[in-house]
C-alpha cells in the first residue's frame, strides 16, 4: 500500500515560493523544491504534476488572502483599492508577477480579482469589448509597474547610471528628478492617468 501524503499542497508552495524568492523564478523546478522540502525529486511527484503546478500553487499561495471587496465610492476609487491590494501582495514576491498572467485562467486568486474587477467596471457601465480592453489595460499596467520596479527599480543602479549621462540631457533630468519618486506614488500616480484615460468614452 501506498504511504498516505503527508505535505499539504500550502507547504509545497511556500517551499516554492522560498525558490523564487532567494533564487529567482528561472530557478524553480521539481528538484529544486523537493530538496527545500528535504524529499527526493521522485517523491514530490506524489503531491505534484510538474512545474507548471508548482507555479499555480505559488500563485495561489501569494493571492490567498487578497481582498477584493471592493470599497464604497467611485469605480475609480474600488477599482484604485482593488489594484493597490494587488500590487502588495505581489510585490512581495516580485519574482511571481510573470506567473500572476500565464496562470490566470487557473489560479483562483487571480480569478476571484478579474471577477471583482469586471464587477466594477459592469457596474460603471463598461461593456463588450471595451470592458474587456479596460480590463487588459489596467493588467497590464498592474503586471508592468510590478516588474519595472523589481528589474529596474527607480531607486536602483540603473537610474543613477542615467542621472550621470551627459550624452542625453532630458534623460538624465529625469532619471536624477525619478530617483525622489517612491514605489507607492510611482504606482498611484500612474494608475490615476490610467483611471482617467478609461473615463474617456472613445470616438471610435
Amino acid at each position: 500500500m501506498p504511504r498516505p501524503k503527508s505535505l499539504t499542497p500550502q507547504a509545497i508552495a511556500a517551499a516554492a515560493l522560498t525558490v523564487i524568492d532567494r533564487d529567482g523564478l528561472a530557478a524553480l523546478s521539481m528538484r529544486a523544491v523537493a530538496t527545500e522540502l528535504t524529499l527526493t525529486t521522485m517523491a514530490l511527484y506524489r503531491y505534484v504534476d510538474d512545474r507548471v503546478h508548482l507555479e499555480r500553487l505559488v500563485v495561489d499561495l501569494v493571492l490567498a488572502d487578497l481582498d477584493v471587496a471592493p470599497p464604497r465610492g467611485t469605480w475609480q476609487k474600488q477599482l484604485s483599492v482593488l489594484m493597490e491590494r494587488a500590487r502588495r501582495a505581489v510585490s512581495a514576491h516580485p519574482g511571481v508577477t510573470p506567473l500572476t498572467l500565464s496562470h490566470r485562467q487557473d489560479s483562483d486568486g487571480v480569478r476571484r480579482l478579474g471577477e471583482a474587477m469586471l464587477s466594477t467596471l459592469a457596474s460603471a457601465g463598461f461593456h463588450g469589448q471595451r470592458r474587456v480592453i479596460a480590463l487588459r489595460t489596467l493588467l497590464a499596467y498592474l503586471v508592468g509597474v510590478l516588474q519595472a520596479q523589481h528589474l529596474g527599480s527607480l531607486s536602483g543602479p540603473g537610474t543613477a547610471s542615467l542621472a550621470a549621462q551627459g550624452d542625453y540631457p532630458l534623460l538624465a533630468q529625469a532619471a536624477r528628478t525619478a530617483r525622489t519618486v517612491s514605489p507607492e506614488r510611482e504606482f498611484q500616480s500612474g494608475l490615476k492617468i490610467v483611471l482617467a484615460g478609461l473615463s474617456v468614452r472613445p470616438t471610435v
